[in-house]
């Protein structure tokens, strides 16, 4: 590890493992902590228009490698993007 590398440990939103990140590069997904859903989506997996309140509050959430690299394999196989949810 270098000095300008600085590793921080959190929850994966996916999977809620812990594993360790660099904030400046973990993908993330933007999660409204009312709902525990991205913005503008549903309990039901539907989309609706996002609300501005709710995009305020939300923050963006680290998704671990491992669970990136399944959501690679299921667009791979399926040939579909993946959706909140869909992918084992």
């Amino acid at each position: 590890m270098t000095d300008g590398e600085r590793l921080t440990a959190g929850t994966c939103v996916m999977c809620k493992q812990t594993f360790t990140f660099d904030p400046r590069s973990v993908p993330t997904v933007l999660i409204d902590p009312e709902t525990g859903l991205p913005p503008g989506m549903t309990v039901l997996g539907s989309l609706r228009p996002a609300t501005p309140e709710a995009v305020a509050r939300s923050t963006d959430e680290p998704i671990c490698p491992r669970c990136v690299s399944r959501a690679r394999q299921f667009q791979a196989a399926s040939e579909s993007t993946p959706m909140w949810g869909t992918w084992p």
